[in-house]
Parts: structure tokens; sequence; C-alpha cells
């Protein structure tokens, strides 16, 4: 008689660790909890997408804006001196929906257009009588050390979508959406306007580097000057996973050809985001 155990049996063991681990209500701590929704995949009982999302809004209450913001450098802005010919040649050329709007300061964020309030005046041929200021909504200004979830709870609270990120002196440092959020859940979301070419690498205000994982090696090697093998690794991502042997967690580093490598974001799957530091030498020569 075969001495492995039944579905039955499986299944019970599986639903006894939840009950000792859910003791007084909640698990004893965030690994605990994740390796059971991991065994629960290894069982078939969770599938993948529902797994990565559970992992993904767990990760959420770690992060922190600065970690998925969209840069100062490529936020798009308009102003409010724009000729409305010119300022609607802009917004369907960016393809958003929300925009940041500036005056004289290009520090200071007045408040935030949306293209849908421009459509009414622009069919009417009204929108060359109309002073774009009074057309703003106010804009949502945080700091860069907010965390994600309370971020998200309030973009639902003031059903806002966009926020103005501002650095510890006040200045404007970046942007982001409800889209950057909730795509730290549930994975990239890409809409007919995004474009998966383009620049991959991101410098930061640190000096450092914000890296999509899925970047070409040879597109790394061409921005970093490095001379990785375009033949054993597609991506820069593929490229760190093997040096680490393993799924690394989000904060783990590794340094290779004077440079280091921190994972910013990773699912149970895969790495997402690098920050790409050259070290001291590299930065020497």
């Amino acid at each position: 008689m075969s001495s492995e155990p039944s579905n039955n049996q499986a299944s019970k063991s599986w639903l006894e660790r939840i009950s000792n681990a859910l003791n007084g209500g909640e698990p004893r701590n965030r690994t605990e909890l994740i390796s059971i929704l991991r065994d629960s995949h290894t069982r078939q009982l969770l599938d993948t997408e529902a797994l990565n999302i559970i992992e993904g809004a767990l990760q959420v209450s770690d992060m922190q804006v600065r970690e998925v913001m969209i840069p100062k450098s490529q936020m798009i802005m308009l102003k409010t001196n724009s000729e409305a010919d010119d300022l609607i040649a802009r917004i369907v050329e960016s393809g958003h929906s929300r925009f940041p709007v500036i005056d004289d300061d290009p520090d200071e964020v007045i408040g935030i257009l949306l293209a849908k309030d421009l459509l009414p005046l622009a069919v009417s041929g009204k929108l060359h009588r109309v002073n774009i200021k009074d057309l703003l909504r106010p804009a949502k200004v945080i700091p860069e050390s907010k965390h994600l979830n309370t971020l998200l709870k309030e973009f639902r609270a003031t059903r806002n979508h966009m926020a103005v990120v501002a650095n510890e002196y006040g200045s404007i440092s970046g942007l982001i959406t409800i889209e950057d959020v909730l795509e730290q859940i549930v994975g990239e979301i890409e809409d007919e306007h995004d474009i998966d070419e383009g620049e991959h690498a991101i410098k930061s205000s640190e000096g450092c580097f914000i890296v999509k994982a899925r970047t070409p090696v040879d597109e790394f090697n061409s921005h970093f000057k490095t001379g990785l093998s375009v033949d054993d690794y597609d991506t820069i991502g593929g490229f760190v996973l093997e040096k680490f042997g393993r799924l690394p967690k989000r904060n783990e580093m590794v340094e290779f050809s004077n440079l280091q490598f921190k994972v910013l974001n990773a699912d149970s799957r895969s790495i997402r985001l690098l920050q790409v530091t050259p070290t001291l030498e590299s930065r020497a020569i």
C-alpha cells in the first residue's frame, strides 16, 4: 500500500498549517504568511495570478513613493501661457488625460488640468478665449517618503488619480498616478499609448539609476559601458537573477563590474525594477 498522503490528507495538512499560523487571528509574521500562501500555490489551491496579486498587495505597504514615481525629467507639464493650439497638440501627442500645470515657477505646480475639461471648449471654438487657470483642479502634493498603501487609500478617499511628489526642500521631484500604485499589485498595466521600447534607464537625484528589469542587455551595455553577454541573457533582470542564483527579495543587493544592483521591486516570478549605482571605482574613471 502506498505511503503517499491522499489529496484529502494533503489538504487537511495544509488547512491545519493555516489554522496554526492564524492562532490568535493572524500569522506571527509576514514571512510565515507568504510561506503559507506559496505552499497553497504549490498545492494548486491558489493560482499564480492570485498569488502575485496578494504578494503585490503586501509589498506596497513597505514601498515608498520615491521608488515608483515618474521623475521630473519625464513629466509632461503644461504652461499657463501656452497657446490653445499648442496646448491641444501636446495633449493629443502625449495620450494622457491629466496634466500638471505650472506658471512662472517651474518648481510649483498650480493645478491639474483634465483633458476632458477642454473638449467642450475645443468643440465649441471657445478654447482660445478661456484662461487655462480657470479650468484647473487642485494639485495634491505628497512627500517622496509616503508609503504606497497610504497613498492608495488617499486616492480612493479623495477620488484623485494623480499626485505631485515633492522632495525635502519643497521642489518637484516627480509625479505618481493611481495606475503606478496599482501596477505594483497587479503587474504592469499597458494601454495603447504605452511604448515597450524607449528609455529604460532613468537617472535619479541621488546619482544612481532606476532601471526596468526587462531592459535588453545590449541597451544596458550601451548605457553603462559594460560588456555583459547578449548570448547568455536577454534582459538585465535575467542577468541579476543569475547572479543571485535565486529570486531575490526587495532591497537585496549584488555587485558586478563596478556596479551595485539593488532590487526595488520583485514578485514571486521575476524581478521588475532595479536600482543601479556605480561604485566609487567606476565613478573615479
